[in-house]
């Protein structure tokens, strides 16, 4: 081993895992094991909470007698809400550890969880989902961070396999979940799901995580830190509502997007006169950490596969219901959680980087194959490609992540909270936003692109073409018997050759957006030819305590 890993291990060796604690502060035996449970939950609860109230939506209008319009903000409320704590909590962290703020974020979240099914209004729902998205914004930021600082090195990469495991199998595992709540229970359940299970990570983390004292001396001005969070919730919230509204040409998107800008710049302008010391934006500024960091949103716009396009497809065109979905993808849960295990033994002995351009090449290739979906595709049609998805996913998702965390490393992230909390907010900035990046263009491509082939498909299916008439005998005569004359059939008729018009070009549509992915991942992995070789690997940390 070379004089400079040499040097790297030994700063990482001297680098404070946590500050030190107040002899009158322990008389409560905190084991870290037990915290990292904690967080884990907390990541895991905080996704599977947004997911269920995504793919429950249809269920929640029902059930509240809401229109698409209102009903739709409900989870652009949530994940607003969970973007700005995300990025706030960088401040707060610095200041007073995750503890304190992890208790408290959790019992409200739990407490809010509760009433939100109880909410007498619409609006008073709204307010309730904000106030559960500021709560759960911040167990994703902590996780990572309270990994890094609690394990003992030789122990991190199992602690990002544990992350892994939790985020990738609530993910596909929400659907089932959501299904079953609807079928066997009730639509209440989507909320009461948190407030049920959050309690037990409020006991993990108040036995896993040691206190620390708030930091000594005046506190630095909050102002900037809300204007940048603000900010991006703004910009969030115009692309999550952006293909609904039509973007620019609503009044909405082009308020918040004016908002969203100016409270940047001003968050911009207030960091050049009045930096603030619990965020070290240098720290950031290196090639290999910024070309990681796009891994997250090309894991992000990858993972569509599964949790957009697929479900999409049996919803629209197989009219697949949600516990159905649910079934036809949360099968690969599972085999998922088994490999990410095993991934994180391979990294100790290979290289993250090959591991991440491995899981990569495999889920691009299975979008290959998915391009071919045709209109006579069902769910168990996917699950060869599903499982070679699940795997690609795996390995990926460990890859980037134990690629960041070296990186981190190597760069001196355990050196100080300042660059902790500044690498580890940048990174859940770069998952929530990238990823909302990566939903409004899928929407948006494949709203384009399905208009494309309607149009296409639509220049050969017209009046007066023999083909079409032809059709519309055949269909006219089978819809006869149920008709109360020719001009009924002939009319039912045409109408379910227009469906099956609109079906096929939203089957085409499904197909080039697997080719984008394809293409995503090629131009990405191209990119990461540009990577500095690392100085530290999994194998070196091994041997650290």
């Amino acid at each position: 081993m070379d004089s400079h890993v040499t040097t790297v291990e030994s700063k990482v060796e001297q680098a404070p895992t946590q500050a030190p604690a107040q002899p009158a502060q322990q008389s409560i035996a905190t084991n870290p094991y037990v915290g990292i449970l904690g967080v884990f939950l907390g990541a895991g609860l905080a996704t599977l909470n947004a997911r269920l109230v995504s793919v429950g939506l249809a269920d929640l209008r029902g059930a509240l007698g809401l229109g698409f319009d209102e009903a739709s903000w409900i989870p652009t409320a949530l994940n607003m809400a969970t973007m700005f704590s995300g990025v706030f909590i960088v401040f707060v962290n610095v200041l007073l550890g995750p503890r304190r703020i992890l208790l408290i974020a959790a019992a409200i979240f739990t407490m809010v969880s509760a009433l939100l099914p109880l909410a007498p209004t619409y609006w008073a729902m709204v307010a309730l989902v904000v106030i559960a998205g500021l709560a759960s914004g911040t167990f994703y930021s902590l996780t990572m961070t309270f990994v890094l600082t609690a394990l003992p090195k030789r122990l991190i990469i199992f602690g990002i396999a544990a992350y892994a495991a939790d985020i990738v199998f609530v993910s596909n595992f929400a659907s089932a979940v959501e299904g079953w709540y609807i079928e066997h229970l009730s639509w209440h359940w989507i909320f009461w799901n948190a407030a049920l299970f959050t309690p037990l990570m409020m006991l993990c983390v108040y036995f896993g995580i040691p206190r620390r004292p708030p930091s000594a001396g005046p506190w630095p001005s909050w102002r900037g830190f809300v204007y940048f969070s603000l900010g991006l919730s703004l910009f969030y919230g115009a692309m999550d509502q952006g293909e609904r509204l039509d973007w620019f040409n609503s009044g909405t998107i082009v308020a918040m997007s004016v908002a969203g800008t100016f409270l940047l710049a001003a968050a911009g302008i207030r960091r050049m006169l009045q930096p603030n010391p619990t965020l070290n934006l240098s720290f950031l500024n290196t090639r290999n950490i910024i070309i990681i960091a796009l891994s997250i949103f090309v894991f992000k716009f990858e993972h569509l596969a599964t949790i957009v396009l697929v479900p999409g497809f049996l919803g629209n065109i197989q009219e697949y219901r949600a516990l159905e979905i649910g079934h036809a993808l949360a099968w690969v849960a599972l085999p998922m959680f088994a490999v990410v295990w095993l991934v994180a033994f391979t990294i100790v002995y290979t290289n993250s980087r090959l591991v991440l351009t491995l899981g990569l090449t495999i889920a691009a290739v299975a979008c290959w194959f998915c391009a071919h979906v045709d209109s006579s595709w069902a769910g168990n049609s996917f699950q060869f490609l599903e499982l070679a998805l699940a795997c690609g996913f795996a390995c990926t998702y460990v890859g980037l992540v134990s690629s960041i965390v070296l990186e981190g490393l190597e760069a001196g992230a355990l050196g100080s909270f300042a660059n902790m909390a500044t690498f580890s907010g940048f990174m859940h900035f770069v998952r929530i936003f990238g990823g909302q990046i990566g939903v409004a263009v899928m929407t948006r491509f494949i709203t384009v692109r399905e208009r494309f082939h309607s149009n296409l498909l639509g220049l050969h299916v017209q009046v007066g073409n023999w083909l079409t008439d032809e059709r519309v005998r055949m269909l006219s005569a089978g819809l006869s018997s149920g008709s109360t004359g020719p001009e009924e059939a002939q009319q039912r008729a045409i109408g379910i050759l227009s469906q099956q018009v609109r079906g096929q070009a939203y089957t085409m549509a499904i197909a080039d957006a697997f080719i984008l992915i394809g293409w995503t991942v090629v131009a990405y992995l191209l990119l990461m030819l540009f990577l500095r070789p690392g100085k530290i690997s999994y194998k070196a940390l091994r041997n650290m305590k």
